[in-house]
């Protein structure tokens, strides 16, 4: 079950493949989304120096009073992929039109972990064939729930 979603980067974008990651967090942060705040909308994940980070998702400390006085709740945060996975994300910003993006953050054990997808923008025409097939599912369902 996911914490937060992007919910978003699945109706605008065409999913190519997802890869799980760890997150370095604090552990006000680490409450906040326990608790539910947080979003994803707008973020996006970007490798720098080797290393991939989660950039303008938007986490809350989850005590703001005892917060420190500087925290930026859009600070980059830094995810925890091998060396292969972070290649694979680096590859795809470079090739044109593919980006990587958060889907959701969810528990795993004991651990936060990130789904982070690559994935192509969708045209108009594709967002309608979704927009349809989830009207379709949604009559389908109605029918037979009617019936029983």
């Amino acid at each position: 079950m996911a914490l937060i979603e992007n919910r978003r980067a699945r109706f605008d974008l065409e999913i190519l493949e997802e890869l799980e990651a760890g997150l370095e967090l604090f552990g006000f942060e680490v409450k906040s989304l326990r608790a539910g705040q947080g979003s994803l909308a707008g973020s996006r994940v970007i490798v720098r120096g080797g290393e991939a980070f989660l950039v303008s998702a938007s986490i809350p400390p989850w005590q703001e009073k005892n917060a420190p006085k500087e925290y930026d709740k859009e600070r980059p945060r830094r995810l925890l992929l091998s060396k292969k996975e972070i290649a694979k994300i680096a590859d795809s910003e470079e090739k044109r039109g593919l980006t990587a993006v958060p889907l959701s953050v969810y528990n795993k054990g004991r651990k936060l972990k990130i789904s982070v997808a690559i994935a192509r923008g969708k045209k108009a025409h594709d967002k309608r064939q979704t927009i349809k097939a989830r009207e379709d599912k949604r009559n389908i369902e109605r029918t037979l729930k009617k019936e029983y």
